[in-house]
């Protein structure tokens, strides 16, 4: 509206053109309205809830052959939610989030097909849709990754990355895309069927041919290159970062680590004997290290407890393997070569790992702390010195300097100050 020189009122009306530019924009503020604190706790509830309800789920279906197998993806749920509600405009809380939910979904499919399709059940409502989405562990492969890629303020390093990012989304979605349509089949079949998991059963002659394997291994090529570009981006920042970000990358790292040796121990002690299998299982759960060490890093909480963390279970795995190769040792001893009897044996041998344990403790902590806590060490180095240093001081004002610089050094604080009563 503008008042001409006549007095009188004319309205004017304009029309604001689209431009593709500006149709990306309005997505933008609209996925950004949907990244809201309220949107995690449903997500992250959601995810919860699946993952849960899993365990029961798999005690009633007794022809499933999984059991619990959602309980390692509880840590993802939890600290996306937690993440997503501190940080919504970070999307790895939403991508951990997204990774719990996928494997929410598939684990709860996987028994109801059973249950509908091995069980007699085949009245079930989405019974052939549940046969069809068994298949979306698919998603933790492609999901998992991001999160490293965009570790810690969610955002790529520089653009160059750009074009890697959207090769290997495109990867991701052809991979997922292409094992859904594999299952597509169940939802017109007349006879359907799926195996002790819930994924549907490949008939007889339709195995992959040559040019499908072919595929796969190019895929599989270019995924295992895109990943490991990944993780060589972080490894390689770790050594050029500084400060906070240094430790956020040392979480990190040391999670990643944690979780691969799970997996490790997973795949290749899962199947064997009941004592190592237990082992195995521990390292199922040990993928858990992963989710908590990103939520630790990306939150920045307590994140100079890494070197300690990292000092302490270092000190002690060793410090276990000495005392069972020690004891395992003079068991052999006493037994055999010593002839004693069992019992007295075992004993001995007992009472002999429990007397090492004192010393080697001290020893082995100290030589881990001097590699992996080197703040901690030169602490208590600093401290010794000036014990020593004080058994022959004399005069009040060259303590208090040598105090003062002991704690600087030892602690660095940002102010420091002693006062002494006349």
């Amino acid at each position: 509206m503008r008042r001409n020189a006549s007095g009188t009122d004319r309205t004017y009306a304009c029309r604001v053109s689209s431009a593709p530019g500006d149709v990306n924009a309005a997505d933008a503020i609209r996925a950004r309205r949907l990244q809201t604190s309220r949107t995690a706790l449903i997500a992250g509830v959601g995810a919860v809830v699946l993952l849960v309800a899993d365990i029961p789920f798999d005690a009633l279906t007794p022809h499933f052959a999984g059991a619990a197998e959602g309980l390692p993806f509880l840590p993802f749920a939890l600290v996306g939610l937690v993440v997503a509600r501190r940080q919504p405009r970070n999307p790895i809380g939403w991508l951990l989030i997204a990774v719990a939910l996928a494997m929410g979904i598939a684990y709860a499919a996987g028994p109801y097909a059973v249950l509908a399709f091995r069980d007699g059940h085949r009245g079930l409502p989405l019974a052939r849709i549940a046969s069809v989405i068994t298949s979306g562990w698919v998603l933790l492969l492609v999901l998992l990754p991001l999160p490293i890629l965009l570790f810690p303020a969610g955002g790529l390093p520089s653009r160059r990355w750009r074009w890697p990012l959207r090769a290997y989304v495109v990867l991701g979605s052809i991979v997922f895309l292409v094992v859904v349509a594999g299952n597509v089949p169940a939802l017109y079949l007349h006879d359907v069927h799926v195996d002790p998991l819930g994924e549907l059963a490949q008939p007889r002659g339709s195995g992959f041919g040559s040019g499908s394997v072919a595929a796969a291994a190019v895929w599989f090529l270019a995924y295992a290159t895109l990943t490991l570009s990944f993780i060589a981006r972080q490894v390689l920042g770790f050594r050029r970062a500084i400060g906070d970000h240094r430790k956020q990358l040392k979480w990190l790292l040391s999670g990643a680590a944690v979780a691969v040796l799970g997996a490790v121990a997973t795949v290749t002690l899962g199947h064997s004997s009941p004592a190592l299998a237990v082992v195995g299982a521990l390292g199922y759960l040990a993928v858990a290290a992963l989710p908590a060490a990103i939520g630790v890093g990306v939150l920045r909480y307590r994140l100079y407890e890494i070197d300690r963390l990292i000092s302490r279970t270092l000190s002690y795995l060793l410090l276990t393997g000495m005392l069972v190769g020690t004891f395992i040792g003079l068991v052999a001893l006493t037994t055999d070569a010593l002839a004693l009897s069992s019992r007295v044996g075992v004993a001995a041998s007992t009472l002999a790992a429990a007397a090492l344990l004192h010393p080697l403790r001290v020893r082995v902590q100290r030589l881990v702390d001097r590699r992996f806590n080197r703040t901690r060490y030169d602490a208590e180095a600093t401290v010794a010195a000036f014990t020593a240093r004080l058994r022959d001081a004399v005069e009040i004002e060259a303590i208090r300097t040598d105090l003062l610089d002991a704690v600087s050094r030892a602690v660095a604080p940002s102010h420091a100050s002693l006062w002494i009563r006349r």
